[in-house]
């Protein structure tokens, strides 16, 4: 009687084993194959799948599951932070939180990049495809998560409201320099545009999709310092 139960406890356990083994290799099977990407400004959608599911196991359902729930993110240039949502178990969505970044300046060799506030929000060899690069700026040093230590920090809202203005009229400057009059020369390729200050900027920069095709193939100096309304009145100065 006790060989005849301990032999049916000994089916019954392997059939369990039998069972989890089954389970287990069912989920350590399961991988995930589509990837939806949104929030996503400076990396296109091929750039963050490949930054995450860069190893062995992190297309592994499960595993990547355990690593997003319980283990830190990983540390993306420019990205504030991301999450990833569970569609099914073969498709996930990564939600991305990029860093508001308007502007970059060289420095020892690198580009640190700033918000809104003038914040030193990431530092990179790299120089990032329409973010525009500001010269002219002073500053003796500069630390990361710190405000750039530029004499008039008005400046930044000038940059933002520039950068702001060129979005809204799908145009990218490479380049913003800034004299010691605070006066601004926008770079576009060949093309340097002086704006002088800051007045009717707005209605500046809307005539610049017009201008700037008819000026293709040229270098030179667009004067707009004394644009007063009058689209003609515009002088090119070639180099």
């Amino acid at each position: 009687y006790h060989r005849r139960g301990g032999r049916k406890k000994g089916i019954i356990l392997g059939v369990i084993l039998g069972i989890l083994i089954i389970l287990l290799v069912l989920i350590f099977s399961v991988r995930i194959k589509d990837v939806e990407v949104s929030g996503n400004k400076q990396y296109t959608k091929e750039q963050i799948e490949s930054l995450l599911f860069d190893g062995k196991w992190s297309r592994n359902s499960a595993f990547c599951y355990y690593q997003n729930r319980f283990q830190e993110h990983k540390s993306i240039p420019f990205i504030e932070e991301y999450k990833i949502n569970f569609k099914s178990p073969t498709r996930v969505e990564v939600v991305v939180f990029e860093k508001s970044v308007v502007g970059c300046v060289s420095y020892m060799s690198s580009y640190m990049y700033f918000d809104k506030e003038g914040i030193v929000v990431e530092s990179s060899a790299i120089r990032t495809e329409g973010v525009p690069q500001i010269t002219g700026l002073t500053f003796d040093y500069v630390v990361l998560n710190q405000p750039l230590p530029v004499e008039d920090s008005n400046i930044f809202y000038t940059i933002l409201n520039v950068t702001k203005i060129l979005t809204k009229n799908n145009l990218n400057a490479e380049r913003i320099y800034f004299n010691s009059r605070k006066e601004m020369t926008l770079y576009f390729d060949s093309i340097k545009v002086f704006f002088g200050s800051d007045t009717l900027l707005e209605e500046k920069i809307a005539l610049l999709p017009t201008l700037l095709p008819e000026l293709e193939g040229k270098s030179g100096t667009l004067d707009m310092q004394n644009y007063d309304g009058d689209a003609g009145s515009i002088p090119f100065k070639p180099d």
